[in-house]
């Protein structure tokens, strides 16, 4: 499908520029109206014309023309997609039909990337494409849970029921997701003000200490407290080693993308993850609630346990339980239990594979997954309250530590030198 480049106005006369993919320039034009925006020039991509609007795109004055590509690779925020999902979901429930709910949509939309999606669904699902076949134009978007979903949603029936459970498999992932980021950020930013301290201390004030400590003490150096030789010593070899620290730095943080990268490295990775003292509990509560929060749903919302499984390896998170999810699908094709798999894989406590095994024996697995899902979303909520807690005091006594340990060494000497002068006076 060819690329059109478009300048438009919209309801307050503001002009917008972006590109679209259309049949042709009419049905370029026809979804630039149906989105709510007046188009003034359309082209396709390889025209003159085209490259004259590219052009004025990138000379607007102060960003007055907005420019947006919307296609395959169009990616939007979590957040928006929670809201389309949500929206969407309420629309249909509330007996509007799915086309007329996608337009609406569009028309509200404040982002450009999701306006052009919603529009271009809408326009497919008029031409009588299916809405799980829309939504696999835009991978990035509509991930493969999202789409078989719907997919079962629509071949059921009841695909505003669907909808509002992916809104709110969205909302505790994103919840729970937000607690996970607020629990890491406090340590991070207090690790890395501490050693912002301890590097200006030991390169801008240790030296300048060791200057006037040269200067006022007789027999320099040798008649310093070892405490102090030590960190005149580190803060030196920081400095003459600053090049080499860098570097090693450097070669660490690559070497980490490098391992990052592989599958071994990447599920060598994962494994430490869980075994993290105080985060590897978080962890292991998180990975084991997406996995039944997201089979859950999907076996509730009518996809097939195999297909669901795949979806939920696919989606874990966690290369080490993705692991295990493929030994359950293995022993689910073959007709075993899911048991068995779960408890050879030691990443499962007793109480979720009992809960399974009970869940199996009385035909409400799905039931009981998201059982386990909501347990375990209150167990991550109170590990992070209690990490918080342990890690806010811990934190501040470490950085209380290595700058008092800083400030003693360079005291240390003053005293003795005030000591000295006050006996001279005496004397």
């Amino acid at each position: 499908m060819p690329t059109f480049h478009y300048i438009a106005l919209d309801q307050n006369g503001q002009e917008t520029a972006g590109d679209l993919d259309a049949a042709s320039e009419a049905d370029a034009i026809n979804q630039l109206r149906q989105s709510g925006l007046y188009p003034t020039s359309v082209a396709a991509e390889g025209q003159g014309q085209a490259a004259a609007i590219k052009k004025r795109v990138k000379s607007s004055s102060k960003g007055k023309t907005k420019s947006v590509k919307v296609g395959a690779n169009a990616k939007v925020k979590s957040k928006s997609l929670m809201i389309f999902t949500r929206q969407l979901a309420t629309l249909i429930d509330s007996g509007l039909p799915l086309l007329r709910g996608l337009t609406v949509l569009g028309r509200q939309e404040p982002n450009l990337v999701m306006k052009g999606t919603i529009t271009t669904l809408a326009d497919n699902v008029q031409t009588g494409s299916t809405f799980s076949e829309s939504l696999q134009q835009y991978p990035r978007i509509f991930n493969k849970l999202y789409v078989n979903m719907v997919k079962a949603g629509e071949l059921g029936g009841v695909l505003e029921l669907v909808l509002n459970r992916l809104a709110e498999y969205q909302e505790k992932a994103q919840k729970l997701k937000n607690k996970i980021v607020a629990a890491m950020v406090y340590p991070i930013i207090v690790m890395f003000i501490a050693a912002g301290i301890m590097v200006f201390l030991m390169m801008v004030i240790v030296p300048r200490f060791e200057s006037i400590f040269d200067d006022m003490i007789p027999g320099g150096k040798e008649k310093l407290p070892a405490l102090t030789k030590f960190v005149i010593n580190f803060s030196r070899d920081m400095l003459d080693y600053k090049w080499v620290l860098l570097s090693l730095i450097a070669g660490s943080v690559a070497g980490w993308r490098v391992l990052a990268s592989t599958q071994g490295g990447r599920r060598w990775i994962d494994r430490m993850k869980l075994k993290l003292p105080l985060f590897g509990d978080v962890q292991r509560k998180t990975a084991i609630s997406r996995f039944t929060r997201t089979l859950g749903t999907l076996v509730t919302s009518g996809v097939p346990i195999l297909q669901a499984l795949n979806i939920t390896r696919d989606t874990a998170g966690n290369m080490i339980v993705s692991d295990a999810i493929t030994k359950v699908h293995d022993a689910v094709k073959e007709g075993e239990s899911m048991v068995a798999p779960l408890e050879s894989s030691g990443v499962f406590p007793p109480m979720v594979i009992s809960m399974v095994d009970v869940g199996e024996e009385t035909g409400q697995l799905p039931e009981m997954l998201l059982k386990i899902a909501d347990v375990y979303e209150d167990e991550v909520d109170n590990a992070v309250s209690a990490l918080t807690s342990m890690l806010e005091p811990l934190m501040i006594v470490v950085l209380a530590v290595v700058v008092g340990v800083i400030v003693m060494a360079l005291f240390l000497p003053l005293i003795e030198v005030i000591k000295n002068l006050s006996g001279g006076a005496g004397g």
